[in-house]
């Protein structure tokens, strides 16, 4: 045999092998399903689904066009359940698994309330608002879909443990008027207000929430040990957050740390969701499935468009 057709022969065959190793390792990726925030839509993903995809070529990524826009202000347990329809379609689909993005709600709805209702005086800046809502409606999918098969959830900033802020630049002194329009049932169908949790009210909130206080056990319900069953399904919970979002108060909501009744943020392992393991947090983190990531400098619009955010808690899980 010639050394041209002996290098020729060698060229094919690694050729191949490498062509094999790439399909290989392309097929293995799980599909991305992605769920936007307060008044925008799947197109708020696209920074995001280019890092996937270059990354890890041939990952389906599935934005979800659904309550985009003005829309995103329903209720989020009728969100949770139009999303449920479109998503659990495409879990059957892949019966090993998908992951899950779930980004952010804003404020601007309650603000506009608060400037017609209580006569206070509101100058909304709309880059102060967008997105928190991807986060709690993934919350509510997580427990109440009995058989899904989220493999990774990862939560992109979510004021998962609730909101008690409105933004750093807007006055402090709204706070306390919201609590009175979120907790009625007029407010209840308001998705930016079914995860106001007002430290200072909490009699109310416990009363009036229709949504958080019960997915976080709040307030005792029937759903409860069910819910915690379907949370515990995925197997990595990936929460991403950090001190300059701007957006989510306190911001430490993303990673499920809360005021306390005299303004004190309260760390995630000392609140009694935690301690008292009520929807799962703590057995996630006792089985090494939680994962936190922090990142100075990025502002709440910003996180998904931002590479460092994506490779340094992002990419690795998504396999």
């Amino acid at each position: 045999m010639t050394n041209s057709l002996h290098g020729s022969i060698y060229c094919y065959f690694m050729h191949a092998f490498v062509l094999c190793a790439y399909v290989a390792v392309t097929a293995g990726y799980k599909p991305v399903i992605l769920v936007h925030g307060l008044l925008d839509g799947p197109g708020q993903f696209s920074s995001l689904i280019n890092f996937i995809t270059e990354s890890h070529p041939g990952t389906p990524t599935i934005a979800i066009d659904l309550y985009n826009e003005d829309d995103s202000l329903q209720s989020l347990w009728k969100q949770v359940e139009g999303f449920k329809q479109v998503i659990y379609p495409i879990m059957q689909s892949y019966p090993d698994g998908v992951h899950l993005i779930c980004y952010s709600q804003g404020f601007s709805v309650v603000l506009s309330v608060l400037s017609c209702c209580f006569s206070v005086s509101v100058k909304i800046n709309s880059d102060s608002f967008s997105l928190t809502i991807g986060g709690m409606i993934c919350r509510g999918i997580l427990a109440t879909l009995v058989d899904h098969n989220v493999h990774t959830a990862i939560f992109l900033s979510a004021p998962l443990a609730g909101q008690y802020g409105i933004s750093l630049k807007q006055p402090q002194t709204l706070e306390k008027h919201i609590y009175r329009f979120c907790y009625t049932a007029v407010g209840q169908m308001v998705s930016v207000c079914n995860y106001w949790n007002d430290p200072y009210h909490q009699k109310n909130y416990l009363k009036g929430n229709t949504y958080l206080a019960l997915l976080n056990g709040d307030r005792a319900h029937a759903n409860i040990t069910t819910w915690k069953e379907n949370f515990l399904r995925i197997k990595k919970l990936v929460l991403i957050g950090g001190r300059d979002d701007g957006l989510i108060a306190p911001w430490q909501s993303s990673f499920f740390s809360f005021y306390d009744e005299k303004g004190s943020v309260v760390d995630m392992k000392n609140t009694d969701w935690y301690l008292k393991d009520v929807f799962g947090l703590r057995t996630l983190d006792l089985r090494k499935s939680l994962v936190q990531c922090e990142f100075d400098r990025v502002e709440h619009k910003r996180w998904p468009h931002v590479q460092k955010v994506y490779t340094g808690c992002m990419e690795e899980w998504l396999v």
